[in-house]
């Protein structure tokens, strides 16, 4: 009350309306310039803020890859198939069939095949067939 009674004696009293919007004009617009600082503020608060989430989830993934690495790992080891408890558990010793019996079958049919190609050929270089 005070300001505005030195105001109208210093002005006077027509050029006071016209300082008065002045006056106002201004005061809006360092209100919004304000309003303007705070949100940008705001903005880099919440951008740090995602950022920092962002680090946190990355550690969290990576710690989290990183076990799952290890456990296929120890996994894999596990099942190595060059491990001697993994030959002892196959399952053809298991049930008592041992895989014995077809190898000399094998041989057998082995020993029989160059009998059979010597007589094919035999049979192809006679003179008799030309």
């Amino acid at each position: 009350m005070i300001i505005s009674i030195v105001a109208l004696i210093v002005i006077g009293p027509e050029r006071l309306p016209m300082v008065a919007r002045t006056l106002g004009h201004l005061i809006g617009r360092a209100r919004r310039y304000i309003e303007n600082i705070k949100h940008d503020l705001r903005e880099e608060i919440e951008l740090d803020q995602l950022r920092k989430f962002k680090d946190s989830v990355q550690d969290t993934v990576h710690t989290f890859e990183s076990s799952v690495h290890k456990e296929m790992h120890q996994i894999r080891q596990a099942v190595d198939p060059q491990s001697p408890a993994s030959d002892q558990d196959s399952p053809a010793s298991a049930d008592g069939n041992d895989a014995t019996p077809q190898a000399p079958e094998r041989a057998h049919s082995a020993q029989s095949e160059p009998r059979q190609s010597r007589t094919a050929s035999a049979h192809n270089n006679h003179p008799d067939k030309s």
